[in-house]
């Protein structure tokens, strides 16, 4: 088969989702430009900034993105690439976009607040607690996690950090230039085209001028560029760049799908289901943690109501920010999987144990995208800057959502010196820095992959859990929602119970506790969920049901 077709296919069943069940699920949140937005109640100019729609999907788009659309679909293409791309459709359609959207609205009518305060108000202090500390531990190891992978890229392709540093001061300036001519929309459009236009210059010029440095003194690097991130007002940095670095994205899925039309390339790899794996495990439920972010990401419910909530202009805008952008990743986790199934199964699982999924990926989408005419070496290196930029992306992102999850836990007790050194986002984020680094030290992706993918899934559950609680208590059926959550329920807590025992068979007894308490954790908020709804007794006969 031709791999133009399964684009072609994908692309058709996910834009149909959108008008279809999409419309069903906006029905079912009653999404109305009626309602107030926070980013106009509580505008501050530094996290409530009402935008454009098309820069607040840019920027909510390239946060959930990163690397994990690439990575989890093709270490997954191990069990076979049809499991993969099923699990890609549905899981983007009917969990993903769901559980983007309702973390969204969700927080829109709670004040822009994250899922932890949203915890709060529909199930108790206790819950919040819970919750925050489980996503702030999160959000560490992603920290850890990409900063270990865009050091290692930086090492290993210099050009690729050269351009990156670029891009950071080209957002600056876009962000200055936008300040002063926002009101204007032709002076926008003008500043976006001279913005897009001088970024891909960069990425060539980074290939010219490398910069080198060793992989500790980037690691450093990176976490002091990211708490600067966390605390610039996010017009004026972390905005922009996502929202230009949104359209490297973009140029890198047309050029993919150009370069497929173009190459018109045969799918090699054979259709076989392989059920278990002696690396990963089990297809279930290993291939349901590890295609995340094509899929769903509980990181997103940390995206989507962190910082994308305190930007949107109109309510209306959610639909295309958070339905829309879970269903564009989607198609980019296709694109992973056609960048590898050109390969045979035997020469994919040796280039997968020699380079690891991000060369792998940046490789074969590289050639099928020189069949335009394009240098090979160049097309190469602008996918692996594609993904890194993204990465990057991931990174100051967390390190933001951590200062605010840090600082939403503290932001109810009744010791005045404590609450007041942790609203200071300067100290709040030094602490979330000084952690990440702790991290690493302890290991680097290998490590802290396998444990990030079972909490971030977990995540999912439990942010579906929080929507499903808030929408009985505002008397609509949650059954869209409860079914994607009961499903992801089973899948990381499976899961962590197999890593448990598996680490603990290993003698690796830090990693077994650590998923252990995420198991108990989710037992927990579980029942303090019930407990709940269980004080209002008009809602029993809604929960029964």
């Amino acid at each position: 088969m031709q791999l133009v077709y399964l684009f072609l296919f994908s692309a058709i069943i996910l834009w149909g989702a959108y008008f279809t069940y999409g419309k069903f699920v906006f029905k079912q949140f009653k999404i109305s430009n009626k309602n107030i937005t926070p980013s106009h109640r509580f505008k501050d100019g530094v996290d409530y900034v009402p935008s454009k729609p098309i820069v607040v999907l840019g920027h909510h788009f390239a946060s959930i993105a990163g690397a994990g659309p690439i990575v989890g679909p093709i270490i997954a293409i191990t069990f076979g690439w049809v499991p993969a791309v099923i699990w890609i459709l549905v899981g983007g359609i009917f969990f993903g976009a769901v559980h983007d959207l309702g973390s969204m609205v969700a927080s829109l009518r709670n004040d822009g607040k994250s899922i932890g305060v949203i915890i709060q108000n529909n199930i108790g202090r206790k819950g919040k607690q819970l919750f925050i500390l489980f996503s702030f531990s999160t959000l560490i190891l992603i920290i850890a996690v990409f900063a270990d992978i865009i050091a290692k890229t930086f090492v290993s392709n210099p050009g690729v950090a050269s351009a990156s540093i670029l891009f950071i001061l080209l957002a600056i300036a876009f962000g200055f230039v936008n300040k002063f001519t926002s009101h204007k929309k032709s002076a926008f459009v003008i500043a976006t085209v001279v913005g897009v236009v001088v970024m891909y210059l960069f990425v060539y010029l980074g290939m010219q001028i490398p910069f080198v440095l060793d992989y500790q003194l980037w690691i450093y690097v990176l976490l002091i560029y990211a708490f600067f991130a966390s605390v610039t007002p996010v017009a004026m940095l972390l905005q922009p760049r996502d929202y230009l670095n949104s359209f490297l994205l973009y140029g890198l899925i047309l050029a993919a799908v150009v370069g497929v039309v173009v190459a018109n390339p045969t799918i090699v790899m054979d259709t076989e289901v392989h059920f278990s794996s002696e690396s990963l495990g089990y297809i279930f439920p290993v291939l349901f943690v590890t295609i995340a972010c094509g899929a769903i990401s509980g990181f997103h419910s940390l995206v989507a109501s962190g910082t994308t909530s305190k930007q949107l202009d109109r309510e209306e805008d959610a639909k295309v920010v958070g339905y829309g952008g879970m269903l564009i990743e989607s198609f980019l986790a296709i694109i992973a999987v056609g960048a590898v199934i050109v390969l045979t199964r035997t020469d994919y699982m040796a280039r997968l144990a020699e380079q690891g999924p991000v060369p792998l990926f940046a490789d074969g989408l590289g050639a099928i995208i020189a069949s335009m005419g394009i240098n090979e070496a160049f097309a190469v290196g602008f996918v692996a800057l594609t993904v890194s930029a993204f990465a990057l992306t991931t990174l100051d992102t967390c390190t933001r959502l951590a200062r605010f999850t840090l600082q939403e836990y503290f932001e109810d007790v009744q010791q005045p010196v404590a609450k007041k050194i942790s609203q200071n986002r300067y100290i709040s984020t030094t602490v979330v820095v000084v952690l990440s680094v702790l991290l690493l030290q302890s290991g680097g992706f290998t490590t802290l992959w396998p444990i990030f993918g079972s909490a971030n899934q977990l995540l999912a559950a439990l942010a579906l859990l929080t929507i499903s609680v808030w929408l009985i208590r505002k008397k609509v059926n949650p059954t869209f929602v409860t079914i994607p959550m009961f499903f992801m329920f089973t899948v990381t807590l499976s899961s962590l119970g197999l890593f448990a025992w598996n680490n603990f068979k290993q003698e690796s007894y830090v990693l077994s506790i650590i998923a252990s308490i995420l198991f108990v954790l989710s037992f927990a908020l579980i029942f303090l969920a019930k407990k709940s709804l269980s004080k209002a007794p008009e809602l029993k006969e809604m929960v029964k049901n």
